[in-house]
């Protein structure tokens, strides 16, 4: 596999969270939103670690430092950090029962939404950088 088709399959999955995110949404399954959001978010993340470093991504699930290691945390506007940092716990903390009751509770239709919308944006923002 060339490193394009790498970056490209990183791309791809990001894709598919990103629809799956939108699945769990539409089926009132909030706290899986927050869940496949991080992980489209990460995977477009590791698609632009590859762009730019012609390697393989870290195994991490840490949003914050994957960006940092890119350089597109500073690229980011504050918003798009705040975003980050928000949803950096979202991959763990929904495998815990004690987090994973406190995250149900505060991920409601509207607070998911919101989660969705601004993944697609950071997820489309990354892709601008990718292409």
């Amino acid at each position: 596999m060339t490193n394009e088709e790498k970056v490209q399959h990183w791309v791809n999955l990001a894709d598919y969270d990103m629809e799956s995110a939108e699945v769990m949404l539409q089926a009132k399954r909030y706290l899986y939103v927050g869940f496949m959001c991080h992980q489209a978010v990460e995977k477009i993340f590791k698609a632009y670690f590859m762009k730019i470093k012609d390697k393989t991504p870290p195994h991490t699930h840490d949003l914050v430092g994957l960006a940092q290691k890119t350089g597109l945390f500073d690229l980011m506007a504050q918003q798009q950090k705040d975003y980050i940092r928000m949803l950096n716990p979202m991959n763990i903390e929904t495998r815990y029962p004690e987090y994973k009751n406190k995250l149900a509770k505060m991920l409601t239709a509207e607070v998911s939404q919101n989660i969705l919308t601004k993944a697609k944006e950071i997820v489309q923002w990354t892709k601008q950088m990718i292409y």
